[in-house]
């Protein structure tokens, strides 16, 4: 497999951020609660992904050593700051819903990880496609399991409903189903991969 394509779909199954590196478990557990609240902060993240890792593989060269990490986060902090005014804006409601957990995409580990191990060592073009990979495994997971929490919680899915929501189970748009919800999906995705 060549290099480029391998660095992009690095993030879907092999090193996926949340099923196979277990990254991220905040906004995971706690964003989940829809398919659309986890598209979104997975959308949003891909954003921050994608943006930091170009800037920080353009600057690489430049930033000592001492500095990396501070100069990394002041990066990355662009970003999210365009995400949340953007979303602020134009986004209102889904701006409320997530509102908490999108600053704190500064100091996700998806993030700060992606541009210490890869940006930082690698050419503009390849730090993309990892931005994009990594991005995209995240915005599927927590599509999924949001999809799957809103399916069983409410009998919806993307607003559609599905069942009655007589036969929800609200345990799944609390908390606790987050972590059931979540452990399956691991287990799945570890079956798979054997």
């Amino acid at each position: 497999m060549n290099k480029p394509l391998e660095v992009l779909t690095n993030g879907f199954i092999k090193e996926n951020p949340t099923f196979g590196l277990v990254l991220g478990m905040c906004p995971t557990l706690a964003t989940t609660t829809s398919a659309i609240n986890g598209m979104s902060m997975g959308l949003a993240t891909l954003f921050v992904l994608v943006c930091s890792n170009v800037v920080i593989s353009l600057l690489r060269n430049l930033i000592p050593d001492k500095v990396h990490i501070p100069a990394y986060i002041v990066v990355i902090a662009t970003f999210v700051t365009m995400v949340q005014l953007t979303m602020q804006a134009y986004l209102p409601a889904l701006y409320e819903t997530l509102g908490l957990f999108i600053p704190l995409i500064v100091v996700n580990c998806i993030v700060l990880g992606r541009a210490e191990a890869f940006a930082a060592k690698n050419g503009v073009g390849l730090s993309a496609l990892d931005g994009i990979g990594m991005g995209l495994g995240f915005t599927i997971a927590l599509t999924i399991l949001g999809c799957i929490r809103e399916l069983l919680g409410t009998g919806c899915a993307f607003g559609l409903h599905i069942y009655s929501d007589v036969y929800g189970m609200l345990l799944f748009v609390l908390a606790p189903g987050a972590f059931i919800a979540l452990a399956y999906l691991m287990a799945l995705v570890n079956k798979l991969r054997k």
